[in-house]
């Protein structure tokens, strides 16, 4: 039988079963990464020696009794974790020999859950951008359409889910790093609630693993059906043992309710700075038509939703002015000369990153409690609704575009170009106040690829937007191998 595209909860049941061996599954996995690879780029660093090692081990171990909960399943990692033994490089070539000497919380979490690593994904350089490209691995194409890209900074992830590379995969969200690829490639993403999941260890090289969260920053679960996110999730959950004293418990609350028809949902296509297009609109619309026939609760508007400008505005300026802390002095230097002059009375997106990236503290204070206040909004939101769902990024996949010059790039919406990082604003609808966010398929564009929306939920009830796509992977159907 080919397993390659079963998901990880029929592989984990047919283990269980003695249908099938780890052996077998990973070897599969293996073969198909050494066939079709090649015109992909998913897989940057390959750990097939280990990974058939691995996998050995996790038939002995069930052999002995043992049932752990992914034990034997064959899974990837995001280049950015770090795995020791391999290179940890972030797509920056000064680095493309460095290797850690430990491993990320996460990848223990995994091994601890019996997974088999089959290797580590392709990034864009500095995990800073839409596509997954660089100078050391290449360029990673999207399934569906080889001159367009699966997405980033989790692009190399989300490819190889699509084309059966493995059965899940960890990616990291700052910027939609996580839906976005999921969107573009027809799979399925679980942004969590911001701090839910430890991060140390997914750290850009050369640093030291430390138990610091980034501001905004999270890990999380890829799949090809919703209840693998949940299933990943609950392996990956839980505080840094460096932090909190103890071992990781995972509490989250169960989902708010278990049939469509209990859902009260917000439905969101526009935005009052960027336009979702047509073919994202349609996504989100075949999915309000589905709760609407489920029975949910489905509205177009609330006077409790937060300022969707001010909101743009606030994860631009915490976003960017983190992004650029690290830049070297000479590059920030230029950065203060170009803010310099640009007028204050220019509200444009584009302008105000340019400003963030030389934010001083007193101003990142001052966003900062526009973030506080702006949580206090969706608490008050999600007293009347579960979830609201909306677009990941205003377009499907779009063509590989390498300009060096992320500001100068722009993102072509029904016709109409607007600056290219504009398109973050969708994602940064669920990141910049730290709410957990499912990415979802939601059909073909007309150009027949993956359209998907995301499902945004209540801070630490992330089983109840995880919950709300299993349901509608039921009523209009979930992840499909690439045609």
């Amino acid at each position: 039988m080919e397993w390659s595209f079963q998901s990880a909860e029929e592989i984990v049941a047919a283990l269980r079963a003695g249908a099938v061996s780890s052996v077998e599954v990973t070897d599969q996995a293996i073969d198909r990464i050494e066939r079709d690879d090649k015109a992909i780029n998913a897989i940057c660093v390959r750990d097939f020696d280990r990974a058939r090692e691995a996998a050995h081990r996790a038939d002995q171990a069930r052999a002995r009794g043992e049932d752990r909960p992914l034990l034997g399943i064959p899974v990837t990692v995001k280049e950015s974790y770090n795995i020791a033994g391999l290179p940890t490089t972030w797509g920056m070539p000064q680095f493309a020999d460095y290797c850690p000497p430990d491993d990320a919380v996460q990848v223990s979490r995994l091994a601890a859950a019996g997974a088999v690593i089959l290797g580590k994904t392709n990034v864009p350089l500095g995990l800073q951008d839409v596509q997954s490209f660089n100078e050391i691995y290449g360029i990673t194409n999207n399934p569906w359409d080889h001159t367009r890209t699966p997405g980033g900074s989790s692009g190399g992830s989300s490819a190889a889910l699509a084309c059966g590379f493995g059965a899940l995969s960890i990616g990291s969200d700052i910027g939609g790093s996580l839906r976005t690829p999921a969107h573009f490639c027809g799979i399925y993403a679980h942004k969590p609630t911001l701090g839910l999941a430890a991060t140390r260890g997914m750290v850009a090289p050369p640093a030291t693993a430390l138990p610091v969260d980034l501001d905004l920053a999270v890990v999380g679960p890829m799949a090809r059906t919703a209840r693998d996110l949940t299933l990943l999730l609950d392996v990956m959950a839980g505080p840094d043992p460096l932090t909190s004293g103890v071992a990781y418990d995972l509490a989250l609350p169960p989902a708010r309710h278990e049939r469509l028809a209990e859902f009260r949902v917000l439905i969101l296509d526009e935005h009052p700075l960027i336009p979702a297009g047509s073919a994202v609109r349609a996504g989100v619309n075949r999915v309000a038509d589905a709760l609407v026939d489920g029975g949910a609760h489905v509205e177009r508007h609330s006077a409790l939703l937060p300022d969707l400008a001010e909101s743009a505005t606030v994860y631009a300026r915490l976003l960017f002015s983190g992004a650029a802390a690290r830049y070297p002095v000479e590059a920030y230097e230029q950065l203060r000369t170009r803010a310099a002059a640009v007028s204050a009375d220019d509200q444009r997106l584009d302008a105000v990153r340019l400003r963030a990236m030389v934010l001083t503290h007193r101003d990142w204070i001052e966003a900062n409690t526009s973030r506080e206040l702006h949580r206090a909004g969706w608490r008050r939101l999600f007293t009347e609704f579960d979830a609201v769902v909306c677009p990941v990024t205003p377009t499907p996949a779009f063509a590989h575009d390498h300009n060096p010059d992320l500001l100068g790039r722009r993102i072509d919406i029904d016709g109409v170009d607007y600056p290219y990082l504009d398109q973050l604003v969708w994602a940064g609808l669920a990141t910049m106040p730290g709410l957990p966010a499912t990415a979802i398929p939601a059909g073909r564009s007309p150009d027949g690829l993956p359209v998907g929306v995301q499902l945004i939920g209540p801070m630490f009830e992330d089983r109840t937007p995880l919950r709300l796509a299993e349901l509608l992977e039921h009523e209009i159907g979930g992840f499909v191998p690439p045609q």
